[in-house]
């Protein structure tokens, strides 16, 4: 019997195809193809823009298939691979060196001829113009809440959320912050003094207490 070595990817954004699905869809295939699949290998909550490096699943599948002499690496989809042409090329490479073939179980350009390859490769770059479609989409919701005075994540410091739940006014108490720790920098002062003198005066932190990375943040965004 052939075997097999799932991989599995859920990005931040994309959570239409989840784990569960897409396990269940190798699980059929693997049936159908008369294929064991050895090891399951995950990476949740990764782009499908990540590099290797930033890929602790898809690397312990490199492994999994050199050791286990597992002759395929199957996905439910490609893109769950990558939506990054180059990099899709790069994981091709090191899994052909490692005697083995991707297969998606979804049967996107499976074989080995002139038209599968070309199947794929389109597959491939539609995954990524899709990625980056989604990136633009972002881009341009957030900097449309930005231009309204919505708040497009966490409330920064200075500001607090106003009675709707949606936008932002100032914060009179942090504004007054902001004021002592560019007024104290201005002064002289380390970034490390201000955070003490802050402490030691009791001013009020959102954290426990102030801490020089906090005050950097500050300083930076007065800047």
């Amino acid at each position: 019997m052939s075997s097999a070595v799932a991989y599995i990817r859920v990005s931040t954004t994309d959570q239409r195809n989840g784990p569960e699905a897409q396990r269940c869809d190798i699980e059929r295939w693997a049936a159908r193809e008369g294929v064991e699949i050895v090891a399951w290998c995950e990476d949740l909550g990764v782009s499908g823009g990540a590099m290797l490096d930033k890929r602790d699943g898809l690397l312990a599948a490199f492994e999994a298939i050199r050791e286990t002499g597992a002759d395929r690496l199957v996905v439910a989809k490609r893109d769950r691979l990558a939506r990054d042409v180059p990099l899709l090329c790069m994981v091709e490479r090191v899994v052909e060196k490692s005697g083995a073939a991707i297969v998606s179980a979804a049967g996107e350009g499976s074989g080995d001829s002139p038209g599968d390859l070309l199947m794929r490769r389109m597959v491939d770059a539609f995954a990524e113009y899709e990625r980056q479609l989604i990136k633009a989409r972002t881009r341009a919701a957030l900097a449309a809440k930005q231009r309204r005075g919505e708040r497009t994540g966490s409330v920064p410091f200075g500001f607090r959320l106003k009675a709707d739940g949606v936008h932002l006014e100032e914060d009179p108490a942090e504004q007054r912050v902001l004021a002592l720790t560019e007024a104290l920098r201005a002064d002289g002062l380390s970034i490390r003094a201000i955070a003490a003198h802050l402490n030691e005066e009791g001013v009020p932190a959102r954290g426990k207490r102030w801490h020089p990375t906090t005050v950097a943040r500050l300083l930076k965004r007065a800047a």
